[in-house]
């Protein structure tokens, strides 16, 4: 940190020398801290994180340490980001000196944030200018193994901030994050200069947590399959139709022994080919029987 204090003093000698009409160049050099830009992780001043597996390899590829970690900007951009900084190349602006940040890879030294909560940006500059700061976050989907696109990014910021005040060597950028996103993202920080030609570019690993899965409210059918049915609902109903209520045998022979004893005689169908029934012969035999006795009765009495 101390190169960043030294930075600071310098910043301040040299506003004095603006003060007194005396010509400085232009040094409006800057990057975010927190959330910690890649640039600044991996730089000399980048503590722990600058030891990560990521930051190693970004110096690998990059040739040379990120020592003007507050210098990645290109001049004479004047809003045409999109059409300036190719596509893969977004965190290093296309600048080869910053090649090393353009790695896909999803173990850089990144900041927790939460979804939808208030965000202050802190991003340390040297030489105080005015300008405009647009911070955009990776959709949601955005696959961290492959290189960042424009195609990643909406088409507008979810915040832009004009000439924040700068405090303590940093300026303190205020917005509200999207709600939607969960897992690990990229917050790309733009700084268009008004005072100089200059845009600032810098990306800043964030990861916000997977959403907490809310248990499920029972639909209507688990409810009623919970909910004890009614003795009546044992039955079936006397409208129902027998295709809709099937009556087990073990049922039938329940209502069978509990129905009352019916004292009416069941008549049984006869053959066709049967004779009259036993009682309707018992009484035709008596029938004849009388009719001979009376015969022969009369005819006693008549010999006589």
């Amino acid at each position: 940190m101390h190169r960043i204090r030294a930075r600071h003093a310098f910043a301040a000698a040299a506003s004095a020398l603006l003060a007194l009409g005396t010509a400085v160049p232009a040094a409006a050099h800057g990057a975010p801290t927190d959330p910690v830009s890649r640039v600044l992780a991996c730089s000399p001043e980048g503590g722990d994180a600058a030891r990560s597996s990521a930051c190693r390899a970004a110096v690998a590829a990059n040739g040379a340490p990120f020592t003007a970690w507050d210098n990645l900007r290109i001049a004479n951009v004047g809003g045409r980001d999109r059409q300036v900084v190719p596509d893969g190349e977004l965190c290093s602006g296309g600048l080869p000196a910053y090649r090393g940040l353009d790695l896909a890879r999803t173990d850089w030294p990144s900041t927790r944030l939460t979804p939808g909560a208030a965000l202050t940006m802190r991003y340390a500059s040297t030489i105080p200018h005015t300008g405009t700061f647009r911070l955009y976050l990776t959709e949601q989907g955005y696959d961290p193994t492959r290189p960042l696109t424009w195609a990643d990014l909406p088409e507008q910021p979810f915040a832009e901030v004009r000439d924040p005040a700068l405090a303590d060597g940093a300026y303190r950028i205020r917005a509200t994050l999207p709600k939607d996103r969960t897992g690990r993202h990229v917050l790309y920080t733009v700084w268009q200069n008004s005072s100089t030609p200059d845009t600032y570019y810098s990306c800043s690993d964030v990861v916000f947590p997977a959403k907490e899965k809310k248990s499920a409210a029972p639909t209507p059918s688990a409810t009623a399959s919970r909910t004890p049915k009614s003795p009546s609902a044992k039955s079936p109903s006397p409208t129902a139709s027998p295709s809709t209520a099937a009556v087990s045998p073990s049922a039938v022979r329940d209502r069978t022994a509990s129905a009352p004893a019916d004292a009416t005689p069941v008549a049984a169908a006869a053959e066709p080919d049967s004779g009259p029934s036993a009682p309707l012969l018992a009484g035709g035999a008596a029938a004849v029987l009388a009719l001979t006795g009376g015969t022969a009765l009369a005819l006693r009495l008549r010999r006589r």
